[in-house]
């Protein structure tokens, strides 16, 4: 990593529990938390966001959620994105196989065309070089009510956050996945 972590005493005390509670949830704290928590501000308006958008009665399908997270940080090459969301993915989806044909998706009957759809905005948003069309967000109005794509646009922007932090710090996978 291109910034070191602090040892876990050097942290706030409020911010301990947050540690605790990865700890107990993935068996480790997350490098990214640490890192974020080096800025304990910010490290509260991260947290806040994602308990926000990645919450149990969201009106996206976890299995959605979490397609379009894997594919927003494989695009945005974390290692440590791709490690944490594909195993959340792969609990979700009950497989592997989702995970296996993510980066390929387009080729692959896998993926039922709501989820196409999403993972077709996420990209157009994803890529600096695309831009979501008038055709485009004509077919997710097609499928999705505002408020929901209000959400999508949310969970894609908030990934693209957190995998580019993690990305230009050099975060590395913390072997919650055998990925392919």
């Amino acid at each position: 990593m291109h910034v070191p972590v602090k040892p876990l005493a050097k942290y706030p005390l409020w911010l301990r529990p947050f540690f605790w509670n990865q700890r107990r949830k993935y068996g480790a704290v997350l490098d990214p938390g640490l890192l974020w928590g080096r800025v304990p501000k910010l490290f509260a308006a991260v947290a806040i966001l994602y308990g926000v958008l990645d919450r149990r009665r969201s009106p996206l399908n976890p299995v959605l959620r979490s397609l379009v997270t894997v594919r927003v940080s494989q695009i945005n090459w974390c290692a440590f994105c791709v490690d944490i969301n594909a195993m959340t993915l792969a609990n979700r989806a009950g497989s592997m196989d989702k995970v296996e044909a993510l980066e390929t998706w387009q080729e692959s009957d896998l993926f039922d065309p709501t989820e196409r759809l999403a993972l077709e905005y996420a990209e157009a948003i994803t890529y600096s070089d695309q831009q979501v069309s008038a055709d485009l967000m004509q077919r997710l109005k097609s499928v999705f009510d505002d408020d929901i794509i209000v959400e999508l646009t949310g969970l894609v922007a908030f990934q693209n956050l957190s995998s580019k932090f993690n990305s230009a710090l050099d975060v590395p996978a913390q072997g919650f996945c055998k990925l392919p």
